[in-house]
């Protein structure tokens, strides 16, 4: 009986500590939860990362919209060069890549039709001039009857005819550089000079020494990259935060560390064809030799200012879609606190905390990303 008994105490008390074990297992594991946003690094770690510890700040901050584009270049800074007649390349004064100012020779052309213009030209000059004095002479006789109606009128018709071919080869000679009015038997030019419609650098040059150069055929191409602008497509839903006169900071896709500023100028007024969006032309505030015309552009447009409370940019990190900072709740130790960010500007960005961030806590302005990475360690095993 005295057995019994015993046997029976021992299974109570088996039942009772099973109970006790399953009633404080999900204490423990509740525990564990709560502590799972907490870092906490020694002294020496904490000095290995140049961990800093900072606080809120108001900050004027502006909104920015980012779009994207290219370089463009207006069609009056750009030029092909040409000739209208034909003819052999006899020198050639510039290189690619060369700065021209508008005007500059570029190469000259030997072409003998030039030749027998210059001679017509002189010709004409010459009869032009016996012929005003045959028209005031046949006038003169007119006006006291002494000649014919007939005589007089064909005098002034040859006088017209003559009159009118001078303005033509004097507009043809001009066409290829020659001023007919310092045109003398004894300065007839035997080449053609190839001058500089604007002033750019040389982008190409077709042509060589002794060749042949068609007319009509580009011989030069000439940009000047100091009128550059920027084409940006902005879609839609961000027309209405575009406006004539908006400051903008742009960079080459390729390099975004170095940035240079733009104002906008003008707003197409259609979309683009397939496309539900429109262009965006704005005018480079500066001259830079880095860009080119073609290039693709990441911009920033600066919408409004906001007065807020911010942090360092390097002071919030993320994981996966949420923004995180770390506050200090003791000495060494670091909180994850939860937070929504708003706009970037100048180094800081506009944070607005979700999670309870306890009183007089300091906020990790340098080295958070070092917490984050200690909290998040193993989390993919």
């Amino acid at each position: 009986m005295k057995n019994n008994i015993a046997i029976i105490i021992l299974l109570f008390l088996g039942v009772v500590s099973c109970k006790k074990n399953d009633t404080e297992a999900p204490k423990e594991t509740a525990t564990e939860k709560t502590t799972t946003a907490v870092v906490t690094f020694t002294d020496a770690q904490i000095k290995a990362i140049d961990l800093q510890l900072g606080d809120f700040e108001n900050k004027n901050l502006t909104t920015t919209l980012k779009i994207n584009g290219k370089l463009s270049l207006p069609p009056q800074y750009q030029a092909q060069v040409s000739i209208l007649t034909g003819g052999v390349v006899k020198n050639i004064f510039v290189q690619e890549g060369e700065f021209v100012n508008a005007g500059k020779t570029l190469a000259t052309i030997a072409n003998t039709d030039v030749i027998q213009l210059q001679q017509d030209y002189l010709e004409n000059i010459a009869n032009l001039s016996y012929l005003e004095k045959e028209y005031q002479r046949q006038k003169e006789l007119r006006d006291d009857n002494i000649n014919a109606g007939k005589t007089y009128q064909q005098s002034q018709r040859e006088l017209q005819i003559a009159q009118a071919k001078k303005e033509t080869l004097k507009s043809k000679l001009a066409q290829l550089g020659i001023n007919a009015s310092n045109l003398s038997s004894k300065n007839i030019a035997s080449n053609i000079a190839i001058s500089a419609p604007i002033s750019g650098y040389i982008q190409h040059i077709n042509l060589s020494m002794g060749k042949f150069a068609d007319a009509n055929a580009v011989l030069f191409e000439i940009i000047d990259n100091r009128f550059l602008y920027l084409d940006l497509k902005v879609f839609e839903k961000d027309i209405h935060k575009i406006k004539i006169g908006q400051q903008i900071e742009f960079s080459d896709a390729n390099d975004v560390s170095h940035s240079h500023p733009a104002k906008i100028y003008a707003i197409n007024k259609a979309f683009e064809p397939n496309e539900q969006a429109v262009i965006v032309h704005a005018k480079i505030n500066e001259t830079t030799e880095t860009i080119l015309p073609g290039m693709y552009v990441e911009a920033r447009v600066k919408i409004d200012n906001t007065n807020t409370k911010a942090l360092p940019t390097e002071a919030i990190v993320n994981n996966g879609n949420d923004h995180f900072i770390f506050v200090t709740t003791g000495k060494n130790i670091f909180q994850q606190i939860k937070v929504n960010i708003g706009a970037t500007d100048l180094g800081y960005t506009e944070v607005k905390v979700i999670d309870v961030i306890p009183a007089n806590a300091k906020v990790v302005i340098k080295g958070a990303y070092y917490l984050l990475s200690e909290l998040t360690k193993g989390s993919g095993e």
